[in-house]
């Protein structure tokens, strides 16, 4: 009889890169409101115009497919609205953007930034197990053998998680959102450290999160190639202050206080389309 040795396989012979699956295709609009020209027109102008943009505003709200627009009241200098787009595709963000462009309205709104991403889920976890048993297998990494082994999985992945990756956008009352970065500098680097660590490490952040799961919603983007920051992040709550409790908290696990650069936060209130009217009254 003959016993197979197995083939012990070393990290370092393994790709860095971590899998993930995507879903929703997200667009962030940033909007400065012309007050000064909106109380210039007429009262029955801005009647009509009003009622044109919540029609259309009334109809992107509502969820569909992964399909779905949400506004938001922006707090301080930052902006005075924030549109928040989900849908299937780039091409479909770019409808919703056409589709906005082509309303009254969009005489009034100023775009002071956007922000483009995908929902994104990272599979730390399991990665390294899936590396290690196709390499195991003889399976050379990035072969075509490979790529058609890490589809599989990371099909039953997008199936198993499909409502995560699908989502509708949450109905709190409270939306903070903010960009962010891993740190590639010459003292630390986030990108050269072992698969290992780095699986450790965001195991040990995501802990923290877990904590405030009954109190807040958080939906992660990513936009490597897509937008100036490397991931967007989207906190809904019912109540502000768990965001500042929450991403305090956060500041103090090691991935977080040594490799995380954070962009400007904006933090907003959900004006369903039916309340647009008073919002914009003068």
């Amino acid at each position: 009889m003959v016993f197979m040795t197995p083939v012990t396989v070393s990290e370092t012979a393994l790709p860095p890169v971590p899998l993930t699956v995507e879903g929703a295709s997200v667009l962030h609009q940033m909007m400065r409101f012309r007050w000064t020209a909106w109380r210039a027109a007429s009262p029955e102008q801005r009647g009509e115009i009003l009622t044109q943009a919540v029609a259309a505003l009334k109809s992107m709200e509502q969820p569909a497919d992964g399909r779905q627009s949400a506004v938001f009241s922006l707090l301080g200098h930052k902006g005075d609205l924030m549109l928040v787009h989900f849908r299937r595709s780039f091409e479909e963000l770019n409808q919703a953007e056409l589709t906005l462009a082509r309303l009254r309205l969009n005489d009034y709104l100023e775009p002071v930034n956007s922000y483009l991403s995908i929902i994104e889920l990272g599979l730390y976890e399991s990665t390294t197990k899936i590396y290690t048993d196709l390499a195991s297998k003889g399976v050379q990494p990035n072969s075509d053998e490979w790529k058609v082994e890490i589809e599989s999985v990371l099909q039953r992945q997008r199936q198993a998680m499909a409502p995560r990756l699908w989502p509708e956008i949450p109905p709190a009352k409270y939306l903070c959102f903010y960009p962010m970065d891993r740190r590639r500098g010459e003292s630390v680097n986030w990108y050269t450290e072992p698969m290992a660590d780095r699986k450790r490490m965001m195991h040990e952040h995501g802990m923290v999160g877990r904590r405030y799961a009954g109190e807040v919603k958080q939906i992660i983007t990513g936009s490597i190639g897509f937008d100036d920051w490397e991931w967007g992040v989207d906190l809904f709550a019912e109540d502000p202050l768990v965001f500042k409790k929450l991403i305090y908290e956060m500041r103090f696990d090691y991935v977080s206080a040594v490799y995380a650069m954070f962009g400007a936060f904006l933090v907003g209130l959900r004006v369903p389309a039916a309340d647009l009217a008073g919002l914009l009254a003068v």
